[in-house]
């Protein structure tokens, strides 16, 4: 299952996710919140948590939140190691945002590549 999404999307690493936040793709940390508390954040990420993630960035939604204008825009997935937000940005991509992606290594990899980061262990 998992390599068969991964098959669907075009991964990228940190700092590539970095510099496609920086020029508008917005970061969506599919984390639960007790894991976004205790592993820490990324600054300016959209928590929207993995069992809503659909229905939060489907365009035709009632429920759509506000960046979920369409279906160019640039979405980047977040969760802890990398393998769960393969599979969200796959669900994604299946509902016709195209663009969908998320981060090898997840946040893990975010934070040891020292890309900005808020809370976590230490704070």
């Amino acid at each position: 299952m998992l390599s068969a999404a991964r098959a669907r999307i075009v991964r990228v690493g940190p700092h590539e996710a970095a510099a496609r936040i920086a020029a508008g793709a917005v970061l969506v940390d599919i984390r639960p919140a007790a894991q976004r508390a205790a592993e820490g954040e990324v600054p300016g990420a959209l928590a929207v948590e993995r069992n809503v993630l659909e229905w939060r960035f489907d365009p035709a939604s009632d429920a759509r939140l506000a960046v979920a204008t369409g279906f160019d825009v640039d979405v980047i997935v977040l969760c802890s190691e990398g393998y769960t937000s393969s599979l969200a940005a796959d669900a994604l991509r299946s509902l016709g945002l195209h663009r969908a992606t998320d981060v090898v290594g997840g946040f893990s990899a975010w934070a040891a590549a020292g890309l900005p980061t808020l809370g976590g262990p230490g704070t």
